[in-house]
């Protein structure tokens, strides 16, 4: 077994490069092993700042958009996540969750931050990935280590700033 991505694309304001699913898919494969993650599915969506202000207030009661959500599909408890995994390499993956990134989100923040639009989806998949997982940046010291995290991964991609 594997991690396995799958990509949707429900907005139009950019086409998405044909590379974009293999590069994400490579730090998907980076987070996971950072993890000790090596088997799961992931699904992530694009879409605008209209579709993702609607789940945002829907699913988390925040009336603006935002840049990524991650709903999680392995939740235990408040934050507490057991990863269990058949060993049988004809059964699909155990589903981890979905990654939704706003496009609109990402190309405003991309110039925010002066590095590409490219660097900036991969930062917000990686940070939803490592929600699935369980982590968060509600307090300073998780933010660190989350935030860390993430860099070392797009670092080891060749996607730093």
């Amino acid at each position: 077994m594997a991690l396995t991505l799958t990509c949707l694309n429900e907005q139009e304001k950019i086409d998405i490069p044909e590379h974009w699913p293999s590069m994400l898919e490579k730090l998907l494969v980076l987070a996971g092993e950072l993890e000790q993650v090596s088997d799961g599915e992931v699904a992530l969506t694009f879409v605008d700042d209209e579709q993702i202000h609607e789940l945002n207030l829907t699913y988390r009661h925040i009336d603006r958009p935002t840049d990524v959500l991650s709903f999680a599909m392995l939740e235990e408890g408040e934050g507490e996540i057991e990863l269990t995994f058949d060993d049988e390499d004809d059964s699909p993956g155990q589903m981890l969750g979905d990654i939704i990134i706003s496009v609109d989100r990402a190309l405003v923040q991309s110039e925010e931050y002066g590095h590409s639009l490219e660097r900036e989806i991969g930062f917000l998949f990686v940070h939803g990935f490592l929600h699935l997982l369980g982590y968060d940046h509600d307090h300073e010291e998780a933010e660190r280590e989350m935030f860390a995290k993430q860099e070392a991964i797009l670092k080891q991609a060749g996607l730093s700033r």
